[in-house]
């Protein structure tokens, strides 16, 4: 199994700056093992949709997984308490 490509949406970036600084690294380190491992373990699909999420401390990380052209874009990132409810 080779590795995927990451791919983050626009919106992204500005999500990221809202988390604080001591959450950021591990957050981004997470990011850049899911090419490694797309479904890593504790992933969570979301319901009714093809996107997945994983948690890192309160924040989550919602992803989606083309397997066909071995991507993976990163959609929201954000704490657990609305990252849902923002999700487009």
């Amino acid at each position: 199994m080779g590795e995927y490509r990451v791919f983050v949406r626009r919106s992204v970036a500005k999500d990221l700056e809202c988390i604080p600084k001591r959450d950021l690294k591990r957050i981004l380190e997470r990011i850049r093992l899911l090419a490694q491992e797309p479904r890593p373990p504790g992933h969570e699909k979301l319901a009714g949709e093809d996107r997945y999420r994983i948690r890192q401390g309160d924040c989550r990380i919602v992803h989606s997984v083309q397997d066909e052209d071995r991507s993976i874009w990163i959609v929201k990132v954000g704490h657990r308490r609305d990252i849902y409810d923002r999700l487009t």
